[in-house]
């Protein structure tokens, strides 16, 4: 058996043989897609600015602009002769010693070198007598500086300046940055296709009713659907598939044919109704099988491929519902994100941190184990985590209840209370 990390590094290294060679597992599809419909998709193309951003000089401020050489000291008079207003620029003359009303977001007239702000001004005082058919005159109250008040024409983008970055994952953010620049389309990658199959007799879609006591309810699809929702995926659900090789045969090979990464629960270990294992091998190869950890030992890792087409990665996880919550972190969720597109800065990373342990735990050397805890802070900003005392991986409740798991690498042995150990928050708690 391997460890989780030199299960991790084996994916990896398996991923960039492909890659560098015909069948690269991360080639992907370019669509174009319409601004809404974007969101969460990744860029397939560099986004550069058609124009400035200001796309003029702007008045930040509510008040008068100016015009160059004008006497802008304290008690200056200057003769107001118009107004420039948001969606209405002012098109005149205007001559040093003049200037225009102007108001938030209007166009600054190209004469003009500074706007005043109009609580520098006597403006409260004069407000209620002017007539703003003709000119007026204003007194300032403090003495302007040049340029003050104005956002300059291309101080925040620059036209053809790149603005989003091949491999951007888009958000809302995104979309109103877009949406500022007038573009309404965009080049995306078409979303990996990752297909979902439970296997086992005793499986009950949720809804349906438990007919005999042998009967469980299949929690592991609706699972990994949610840890995988966060992602730029589409998903094809296969259902249950009874414990029969010819029917999980048909199964896989549909999948095969119709997904980029095939990910399965239960089925794959050494039980006489486990077939997914025989499937693998008849289909494609098993490139590793069993990794040392609790939960979630019989993990497998293979490709599914046929002569002249592109390997489909598979991904067996245990039936145990905690196992698969944990292969799937550990493994499957950084592998799609490897594979999605997105670039590597632009790639969710497990938070870890440091923690000291508030109680015993158990543990046996010879495996990595992933076990649940509750980690808060102390008065000192210290963090502690505490270990639940049943650790046993059948144990559903425990994960709702907890925040964290506890990894207590390969070697290590009995945790004493006081220790510092690793703790991995949950990444739906800090998202």
């Amino acid at each position: 058996m391997i460890t989780p990390a030199q299960l991790r590094t084996a994916i990896e290294q398996r991923i960039e043989v492909y890659n560098n060679n015909d069948f690269p597992l991360n080639k992907r599809n370019v669509i174009t897609c319409a601004l809404l419909d974007s969101l969460n998709h990744v860029l397939a193309q560099r986004i550069t600015s058609p124009f400035a951003i200001p796309r003029q000089n702007i008045s930040a401020m509510d008040g008068y602009a100016i015009a160059h050489h004008s006497d802008v000291s304290k008690d200056s008079c200057i003769t107001i002769i118009g107004e420039s207003q948001a969606g209405r620029a002012y098109l005149g003359e205007i001559k040093a010693g003049q200037g225009v009303r102007i108001f938030t977001g209007a166009v600054v007239p190209s004469a003009c070198d500074t706007v005043i702000m109009q609580e520098n001004t006597n403006f409260a005082e004069i407000k209620n007598s002017i007539d703003k058919s003709k000119p007026y005159s204003i007194v300032l109250s403090k003495t302007a500086n040049i340029d003050a008040n104005i956002r300059k024409q291309g101080e925040e983008i620059q036209q053809a300046e790149e603005v989003l970055s091949l491999g951007k994952r888009i958000n809302p953010a995104d979309i109103s940055l877009l949406a500022n620049l007038g573009i309404s389309h965009v080049q995306v990658f078409k979303p990996l296709t990752v297909g979902l199959l439970a296997t086992g007799d005793e499986l009950v879609p949720v809804g349906a009713e438990l007919t005999h006591l042998a009967q469980i309810y299949n929690s592991n699809t609706p699972t990994l659907k949610s840890l995988l929702s966060a992602l730029p995926i589409t998903i094809n659900d296969y259902g249950i598939i009874p414990d029969d090789l010819a029917q999980t045969t048909a199964c896989v090979a549909k999948a095969m044919g119709e997904c980029d990464v095939v990910v399965s629960t239960a089925g794959v270990s050494v039980g006489d109704y486990d077939f997914l294992t025989t499937v693998i091998e008849r289909l494609g190869q098993i490139n590793h099988y069993k990794v040392a950890m609790k939960p979630g030992k019989p993990f497998v890792f293979g490709e599914l491929c046929q002569a002249g087409s592109k390997p489909v990665l598979f991904f067996g996880l245990p039936g145990n519902p905690l196992a698969t919550v944990v292969g799937a972190l550990q493994f499957i969720i950084p592998v799609l994100w490897q594979l999605s597109g997105v670039s590597v800065s632009q790639q969710p990373m497990q938070l870890t941190l440091k923690a000291t342990a508030k109680n015993d735990i158990r543990k046996s050397p010879g495996r990595t184990d992933f076990q649940r805890g509750l980690l808060s802070q102390n008065e000192c900003g210290v963090y502690q985590v505490e270990c639940f005392s049943q650790q046993d991986s059948h144990r559903i409740k425990q994960l709702s209840l907890a925040n964290c798991f506890i990894v207590l690498d390969q070697d290590s042995a009995h945790v004493n209370s006081g220790d510092t150990v690793t703790v991995q928050p949950f990444p739906w708690l800090h998202c």
